[in-house]
């Protein structure tokens, strides 16, 4: 089981990293991209959801923020902090890159029948459920977009 997860993992980062490199960005970018195509969210809030320390975060806004794909908002609950969101341009991305990354790591299972994918995705979302993983990447149409402009 150990080894089936920890090579899964090497095969949905690699699939993850093609799709990011397609579309100009690093794996990273994509990540914070798709957290943030739900809404908005505080550093403090997003340091924890992508197990980032705070520096780590910094730096990966500030060059998402540099090309374009997220700005720093006033934090409505804090006006000394700022929240993160997606700029026109980042919604366009994650808008294609999205379904496309979910797309290419759905086609890793196609040698599955429906019972045993159904019994996979099963398996792994209580594995995830218990262990009380942030939602970083949602199902899709499992989402309401909040625009941020």
């Amino acid at each position: 089981m150990v080894t089936g997860l920890v090579r899964a993992t090497f095969l949905v980062n690699a699939v993850y990293e093609k799709s990011a490199r397609e579309h100009g960005i690093t794996s990273q970018q994509g990540q914070l991209l798709c957290v943030l195509m739900v809404q908005p969210y505080g550093m403090g809030e997003l340091s924890a959801m992508l197990g980032l320390a705070k520096s780590s975060l910094t730096g990966l806004v500030d060059r998402t923020e540099r090309n374009g794909l997220v700005e720093r908002l006033p934090n409505p609950k804090d006006t000394r902090g700022v929240h993160v969101g997606l700029t026109v341009a980042g919604r366009e991305l994650v808008d294609v890159f999205y379904p496309e990354t979910c797309r290419r790591i759905d086609e890793l299972a196609n040698g599955l029948g429906a019972g045993e994918r159904e019994a996979l995705g099963a398996l792994l979302g209580r594995v995830v459920r218990e262990n009380e993983v942030p939602m970083v990447f949602l199902e899709p149409g499992d989402f309401t977009v909040r625009s941020t402009n």
